[in-house]
């Protein structure tokens, strides 16, 4: 099975409430789709939406990476040689994780094709069913605690709660919703780096005060402030998850010697793809760490990639933050992962499943 052509395609997607963070807003999914053609005629499906003030990548980025630098590595290589090809990927240029995530993706996809199987048991197996959060955006507190309670009542029980605006509203807000959805919903609070390491300490030991039972407190600074994340975990009794601050496996290991965080949370659009995430699971399991999938604004084509590593890798991935198709309006994939508000379930088609995606717009080689 030999890599002929890599075509493109831009996915627009309504959300079905605009996603508030500290870092940004967005109303819609709007991300590059890879269409990796081969001579036997099977395809394989990648993604990766344009998330600047994260990865540092944009649309044009993405397409120019993949087109100039990636690609011409592939075109002509047998897809059977997959270590090798994720290599080519991982060093055609530096960072541009995205557009390496999406094209992996296709990679993966088709590796599985070729066995006639589902990718997760190319992976190693596992069940294939789990359970995601859903992330409540940052608001009024009187809206974040509606969406709440009609995320509970969607059937959610985890709920990735949204902060980092103001400090002593983050702090009511957490006591707000808490005691709307006590013992209904775990809450994991999302800082998306916007507390310094002092007013972090403040925060968490506030709520922990206020009877608060957080499962996790993930990135409360900057992606940047090992130091400060190490300070912000050494006092608090809440577990302290990394986001931006661990983009490959490197990272992880420097995090792991500073015990710096417990948690990591494993991203394809930061490690750039499926091979890096494989090893910080696999990095994470030896030393007892636990992981938590999850995602940027993406559809169920990369969410899918995602959900088949989580099931392949439950030993070290224990959380999952998978939302994204229960964000958006519509599904736009036939065939694949079947996202079912909470529930996640993998079919036994071969690769991630797709057979076609609706609303795609060409893009030109």
């Amino acid at each position: 099975m030999k890599i002929t052509r890599i075509e493109f395609g831009m996915l627009r997607v309504p959300l079905k409430t605009p996603f508030k963070t500290a870092l940004r807003t967005v109303d819609k999914v709007e991300d590059v789709i890879v269409m990796m053609h081969t001579d036997t005629g099977h395809v394989g499906y990648g993604e990766a939406p344009a998330t600047a003030v994260i990865t540092g990548d944009t649309h044009g980025s993405i397409i120019e990476a993949i087109k100039h630098y990636i690609a011409p590595r592939l075109i002509g290589q047998d897809v059977a040689d997959l270590n090798r090809l994720t290599r080519l990927v991982q060093t055609s240029m530096e960072r541009n994780t995205s557009a390496k995530a999406a094209v992996e993706i296709a990679l993966y996809d088709l590796f599985a094709q070729s066995f006639d199987a589902p990718l997760y048991r190319v992976l190693g197996g596992g069940d294939p069913v789990i359970t995601t959060d859903i992330t409540i955006s940052v608001d009024t507190i009187d809206k974040m605690v509606a969406d709440s309670l009609a995320a509970v009542e969607r059937g959610f029980d985890s709920l990735k709660i949204k902060v980092g605006k103001e400090i002593g509203v983050d702090i009511e807000r957490a006591k707000a919703i808490y005691a709307a959805v006590e013992n209904r919903a775990l809450l994991r609070l999302d800082a998306n780096q916007g507390w310094s390491a002092k007013q972090a300490v403040h925060a968490i030991s506030a709520m922990e005060d206020a009877g608060i039972i957080l499962e996790l407190v993930e990135q409360p600074v900057k992606a940047a402030d090992l130091e400060g994340m190490r300070y912000v975990t050494e006092r608090v009794r809440t577990p302290i998850m990394a986001d931006e601050s661990v983009f490959g496996p490197a990272q992880v290991i420097d995090l792991i010697r500073m015990h710096a965080a417990d948690i990591v949370n494993i991203k394809l659009m930061k490690t750039g793809g499926l091979s890096n995430a494989i090893r910080i699971a696999d990095i994470a399991a030896l030393h007892g760490i636990e992981c938590m999938i999850g995602c940027m604004l993406e559809s169920s084509i990369s969410v899918a990639a995602a959900a088949h590593l989580a099931v392949a890798k439950s030993d070290a991935i224990t959380k999952v933050d998978l939302d994204g198709p229960s964000l958006s309006q519509f599904n736009p994939v036939d065939g694949g992962v079947i996202f079912n508000e909470s529930e996640i379930s993998i079919t036994d088609a071969p690769g991630l499943g797709i057979k076609s995606i609706r609303g795609l717009e060409p893009i030109a080689a």
